[in-house]
C-alpha cells in the first residue's frame, strides 16, 4: 500500500465533492475540476468527517503507484479550487518581451517572427511587465504544462543566460571561448 495514498484528504467547508462511478468532481470558489479514477483505486468521501479516502485493493508496484498518484491528484484538486496554483516566468535578453492579445500570449524572443501561444481553457495569464509572466489556474497540471510550453519556446542558454526561465531558476553558466596570447 502506498504511504502517500494512506493519508486522508481533509476537505474545507467551501469545497463541494461529488463521486459518481469512476469520476470525482471537486468544486469550490475558484473553479470546478473533474477527474476519472483508475480501475484499481476506489475513492470514498466521508461527509461527517469531511475527508476523502483513497483505497487500493492490489499490492503490485503499479497498483501502489496508482494509489499514491490518485491521492496526490485528488488532493491537488481540493487545494486548487480554494487557492489557485501559480507559476511565474521571466524573460531575459535584449529586446525579448511578451504581450497579451486576442489570440493569446505573444512572445518576441529573437526569432524573425513573434510566437503566439493560445491560452488553454482555465488558465489565466497576466503580465506584471513586458518580461514577467504570471500563470494561474485551479488545475495544477494545466498551469504547469502551459508554463513548460512557454519555456520551451526559448529555453535559457548557458553562455549569456538569454531565454525564458522560471522565476528563481538557476541556470548554470559556461565560460565562452578563451583566446590566449602567445
Amino acid at each position: 500500500m502506498s504511504r502517500i495514498g494512506k493519508r486522508p484528504i481533509l476537505v474545507s467547508a467551501s469545497v463541494k465533492v461529488e463521486i459518481s462511478g469512476r469520476s470525482v468532481l471537486v468544486g469550490g470558489p475558484k473553479g470546478e475540476l473533474v477527474w476519472s479514477v483508475p480501475d484499481s483505486v476506489v475513492v470514498e468521501f466521508d461527509r461527517q468527517r469531511s475527508e476523502i479516502r483513497v483505497l487500493s485493493d492490489g499490492n503490485s508496484p503499479k497498483e501502489r503507484a496508482l494509489h499514491g498518484l490518485t491521492r496526490a491528484i485528488v488532493n491537488n484538486m481540493v487545494v486548487g479550487v480554494v487557492a489557485p496554483f501559480e507559476k511565474k516566468l521571466e524573460i531575459q535578453g535584449v529586446g525579448y518581451q511578451a504581450s497579451l492579445n486576442k489570440s493569446g500570449l505573444q512572445l518576441n524572443v529573437g526569432y524573425s517572427h513573434p510566437v503566439v501561444l493560445p491560452l488553454p481553457a482555465g488558465v489565466a495569464c497576466a503580465l506584471t511587465d513586458a518580461t514577467h509572466i504570471v500563470l494561474q489556474s485551479c488545475d495544477k497540471h494545466a498551469v504547469g504544462q502551459f508554463a513548460a510550453v512557454i519555456r520551451e519556446v526559448r529555453p535559457p542558454e548557458p553562455y549569456k543566460g538569454k531565454g525564458i526561465r522560471y522565476v528563481g531558476e538557476y541556470v548554470r553558466r559556461k565560460a565562452g571561448k578563451a583566446f590566449g596570447t602567445k
